[in-house]
């Protein structure tokens, strides 16, 4: 063999080590980038959206469309946490977000866990009738769920106010769909649990002894921190 074809032999031979040493290392970083990537826009409980993939969300929908923004809060979570312990707590949060994300799919949306027992939806807005939407889900959030506990089974209860507003996808969704569906779901939680409201031009805040006081995510706001 002349010296030529040794020395692309040889380079060959080296091209192709190189390349199979390097790529586990290569694949590795990818699979940590996708996770990291993911990360940022999932709620690590649920494996739903979290606020930054709704707005990702909203971006990526068609423009200049209206949808259905709907603010879903749990009520009185807090006596399940201190009832039957945070890891059944966290348990049924996991089981009403798949109800949610399996409602919002099924009307062609998506969901989000945004922060606690707060949940968002976005919705096209394909029907006028959004008491419709929201006694849905109210309705199957409602349902009892099952949750393995330490020694057996445990059935829970758990009801949600929800809000309904309609926004447009050039619309901020923090300042417009969510704040409009916010008000809403607080004149829902008003008239008692598991019921829901739908937002109506000029409807503002009920008055404050009918509000929990301020959410979580308004109080991170408040002192510049990060919301979930």
């Amino acid at each position: 063999m002349s010296l030529p074809l040794i020395m692309i032999a040889t380079g060959l031979v080296a091209f192709t080590l190189g390349t199979l040493t390097t790529w586990p290392i290569i694949h590795r970083l990818c699979v940590k980038l996708a996770g990291a990537t993911w990360a940022l826009a999932h709620d690590p409980l649920t494996g739903m959206l979290n606020r930054a993939g709704l707005h990702a969300a909203l971006t990526d929908a068609a423009p200049a469309q209206p949808v259905i923004v709907a603010l879903i809060d749990l009520d009185d979570f807090k006596h399940v946490n201190d009832t039957h312990g945070h890891d059944l707590g966290d348990q049924l949060l996991v089981a009403i977000g798949d109800r949610i994300t399996d409602i919002a799919a099924l009307h062609g949306g998506t969901a989000a866990r945004l922060a606690g027992d707060e949940y968002a939806a976005l919705l096209p807005a394909r029907t006028g009738d959004l008491k419709r939407v929201a006694d849905t889900f109210a309705t199957i959030i409602a349902q009892p769920v099952t949750l393995a506990a330490v020694d057996n089974a445990v059935t829970l209860t758990v009801t949600a106010s929800v809000g309904l507003a309609l926004a447009d996808t050039t619309d901020c969704l923090t300042e417009v769909g969510l704040h409009r569906a916010d008000i809403a779901m607080y004149h829902a939680k008003r008239n008692g649990r598991s019921r829901y409201a739908v937002y109506r031009p000029g409807m503002t805040m009920p008055p404050a002894q009918h509000r929990r006081g301020p959410r979580l995510r308004d109080r991170r706001q408040n002192t510049g921190e990060a919301t979930a």
